[in-house]
Formats: structure tokens, sequence, C-alpha cells
């Protein structure tokens, strides 16, 4: 369970800056694709101007730093984009080799699979010339036999490939928010080594270890375990996705905040053992090693970023509101890939904590009933509003009974990703335990029965919020609240005294 947060004063100052790197992303996204190397200079000039400036004169330099960057850092991924020596080869449909290393784990359907490739070199198969250096990212397309070839890589893994490359059209043209310049199609693996980054194989064998210590599971429970702790959905049957859907408990299937969250309280034993500088290193190294492990996805980048600001003010003694490490957070990932403006993942994972930081205590505070109740169901509330701007515009209603849905399902997740996660690396570790394996995970399979049994459940109620009705709803909302805040206002308070008008 995710206790509310204590309202605390929101300082505008990190909020405008936000405000101000996203006006400049935009700006810079429809301007043409350059260098910005004057904006770079510029706007770093006034970032450093801004750390020794006090009062508004520190606000406004720090606004239009922030400004000034997101318009460079989105034109020079943009002219990254545009120029590039795969470009020409893209564009004639040239079948080429391309070497390079595996940056997402395989995706696709059953037939058909997709993996995207950061390419390090490539040659054009006519012109026998020594390979081009390239830093640009492809997605290699494979069906039949190749397909299932691909379908076992995993991240980190050095690749070398023969395909024709052809432009993005269609649908996939969203994935040049992922910096994605190319599609490799006809695809044949040539040559395959594991992965030789520490960081990368310390994260397969963890994420190996999980997998390998949830053999005691059924298939089905096994592919939902692997999609609740490492957000592998792909093993997970359609009718299962599509209740979970439907309920409004997809973000259970993919890797969120809450699991960074989980992992470190898992470990909270030996960190709070620690110092307070260990404890800042071992912190920041279990945060690093499981978003590789699960693969770096927008939501945990988000949370793993707001969990180091967090730990490291706590270092330095100057704890911050969450508001305002959110907002840190949000701008430092912006600046490193201001494509992630365009990610409806991290969109929902910023919408979500900002729902939860500004509004889950106010909720819980005016809800009825016993006090743990009001707090889970006002810190589903204050996501669901967090989310709500982003869900209704990309997927065109909200189903109305989610609230309901993750109270039942999300105060579950906790000690499922806790439990599972221990009882996992302790078969994997510990040989002699595994033929006990059934027995250790049943209360694994018992809590992913439960979720499943309200993801099916609720998926079937047919009530739906549409944009219009969400409209009218906050209309209703805010017309209750302000009569309510009238009558208040206008009934006698009871306990002012009442002046004796008789005589004495």
């Amino acid at each position: 369970m995710i206790a509310p947060v204590v309202p605390r004063r929101v300082e505008p100052g990190p909020l405008l800056a936000l405000a101000a790197l996203v006006a400049g992303i935009l700006a810079g996204q429809h301007a043409a694709p350059a260098s910005a190397v004057p904006l770079l200079i510029v706007g770093a000039a006034c970032l450093a101007m801004s750390l020794t400036a006090t009062g508004w004169r520190r606000l406004a330099l720090g606004v239009v730093a922030c400004s000034l960057l997101g318009s460079a850092v989105m034109q020079r991924s943009l002219d990254g984009m545009a120029h590039s020596s795969l470009i020409g080869a893209r564009d004639a449909g040239e079948f080429v080799v391309v070497r390079g290393t595996v940056a997402a784990d395989p995706d696709g359907m059953r037939f058909r699979t997709d993996v995207v490739v950061r390419v390090s070199a490539f040659a054009v198969e006519r012109n026998r010339r020594p390979a081009i250096p390239v830093h640009r990212l492809v997605v290699v397309r494979a069906s039949g036999r190749e397909a299932g070839t691909l379908r076992l890589l995993t991240m980190g893994d050095h690749v070398s490939l023969s395909g024709r490359l052809e432009p993005l059209v269609g649908f996939d043209t969203r994935l040049q928010w992922r910096h994605v310049t190319a599609r490799l199609v006809d695809v044949r693996l040539e040559a395959l080594h594991p992965a030789t980054s520490p960081l990368l194989r310390v994260a397969n064998s963890l994420r190996d270890a999980t997998l390998r210590g949830s053999a005691g599971l059924g298939s089905t429970d096994r592919a939902l375990f692997a999609g609740f702790l490492l957000g592998d959905t792909r093993d997970i049957p359609d009718p299962i996705v599509s209740a979970y859907r439907n309920a409004g408990l997809s973000h259970l299937l993919a890797v969120s905040g809450a699991n960074v969250a989980f992992v470190l309280a898992l470990v909270g034993p030996l960190l709070r053992r620690c110092t307070l500088a260990p404890r800042l290193a071992v912190g920041i190294g279990v945060i690093v090693v499981f978003a590789a492990a699960t693969r770096f996805e927008p939501s945990v980048l988000r949370a793993s970023v707001m969990a180091a600001i967090a730990m490291a003010a706590t270092f330095f003694g100057r704890p911050v509101s969450p508001v305002r490490v959110l907002a840190y957070a949000v701008i430092v990932l912006l600046l490193v890939d201001p494509f992630l403006l365009h990610s409806v993942g991290f969109a929902l994972s910023v919408g979500a904590s900002a729902g939860i930081a500004l509004w889950s205590a106010p909720i819980a505070t005016r809800l009825p009933g016993p006090r743990v109740v009001r707090d889970m169901l006002g810190v589903t509330i204050a996501a669901q509003l967090g989310v709500a701007p982003v869900l209704l515009p990309v997927f065109g209603a909200l189903p109305a009974i989610t609230p309901i849905a993750n109270l039942l399902a999300v105060p579950v997740a906790e000690p499922l990703t806790v439990y599972g996660f221990a009882t996992s690396l302790l078969l994997s570790l510990a040989a002699p335990l595994r033929p006990l394996a059934s027995v250790l995970h049943a209360p694994s399979a018992a809590m992913l029965h439960w979720v499943t049994l309200v993801a099916r459940t609720c998926s079937r109620v047919p009530l739906v919020i549409h944009p219009r009705g969400a409209v009218g709803l906050v209309a209703v909302t805010c017309l209750a609240a302000a009569v309510w805040k009238a009558g208040a206002t206008l009934k006698p308070d009871a306990r002012a005294p009442v002046s004796d008008a008789a005589p004495r």
C-alpha cells in the first residue's frame, strides 16, 4: 500500500522551470533540426548564473535556461535523426550488414518479432567497402524461423545482422520518438555474442534468476509473474491482458514506479544497517541494477531518478517535498532525452505521481470509513485523476470501475512483488529447496489468482467515462463543492458564544 502524501506548500520555482522546459522542447520540435550550439551555450550560461543569483533573478534565469536548453536538446536530437550515414542507405532500400547491440528485449506477435538494435557500424552488401561507423537505432523485423531465433535475444547481446533497410511507415512512425531511424527487414542473423557490459550482465543474471526461480508456478501464472516483477508480458494470454486493460489494471503488468519502492523495501533491512554514505551508494546501486533488469522503462526511469534525488537530499540533510522531487526528476530526464515528452508511459507515470503527491491526502481526509480504506482509496482516486488527462485523449475512455479494481488489487501487488522476488532468488540460489518450489510459491500463486479474478470480474462492468462525461463530471463536482462551501460559510458557527440580551 502506498501511503498518502502529507501536503506541503508547493513552491512554484521547479514547476515554472519544468513548464519552461516543456515549452522549449515543443518550440525546438517545430523548428528545423540543427546543432543548436548557441542555444546550448546561452542556456548553460543562464543556468550557471542562476546558481549564484537570489530571489526573482534566480527564478527568471532558471526559467530562461530551461527554455533554451529544452529547445537546444530537441533540435540536436532531431538533427541526429535527420543527418546520418544510415539515412542514405535507408532511403535507397539498400541490403546491408549491420553490427550492433540489442537495445531492448524482443517484442511482437506469435509469428513476428521486433527488436530494437543500436547499430555501431554497417556496410552496404553490393559495395564491398569497409563498414561505416554509425550510432543509430533501427528496428529489426523478422518472421518465420528468424522470428523464433530473434525472440531469444536479450538486451545487451552483440549481433551481426543482414537485411534490407527501409523507412518507417504507418504505425511504425511512432518509433521515431524512441530514436529509431529505420527498419531492417528480410533479416538473417549472422553472428551472436552475449552481453559484455558489467551492468547488463548483472541485470540479466538477476532477471534470469528471477524467472528461473518461478518454475514452481504454472505456465500462465509464471507469465503473469514475469509481468508483475519485470514487465515482460510476451507470454501472457491475450484474454488476460485484455481483462487487465479493461479493468484499469494494466499498469500492474508494466513495471512502474511502485516496483522500485517495493525493491527498496526488500533491501530495506540492509540499507538500515548502513551509515549515510554507504546507504546512498548501495541504494543507488540497487536502483540502477533494477532499472537495467526492467529495461529502463520510462516509468522506472522516473521513479529511479526520484528515488536517487530523495536519497541524495536526505544524505545532504535537505529533504524536499514530493512535488519538488518529481519536478526535478522530470527536468533531468527531459534534458537527457527530450523524446520522452512523447512517451505515453512516461506521461502516465508522471501524472499518477503528481496526482498522488497533490491530492491523495486531501481526498483521504474527506472520505468516510476506516483510515486504512480511506488512505488506499485516496491514493487510487488521486492517481486516476492524475492519469485521466492522458488516458482520455489517447484511449478515448476510462473504465469507471478502475478505482474499485485498484482498491482490491493494488494492496496485493506489494507483498506479491516483495515475496515473489525473495522466493525466486532463494530458489535460484538454494538448489536443495527447488523440489519445494510449488509449496514456497503457493502464496505467489494465490495473490496472482486474486488479482486476475479482480481483473476479470471488473472488466465485465460496462460503465466507462468518455471525454464529454469527464467534463460533465468535473463540472458537477465543482458545482457541488461550491454549494457545499457556500453552505458551510453561511451556516452559523455553533461554537460561537451567544450574547445574552436579557437585562441585568
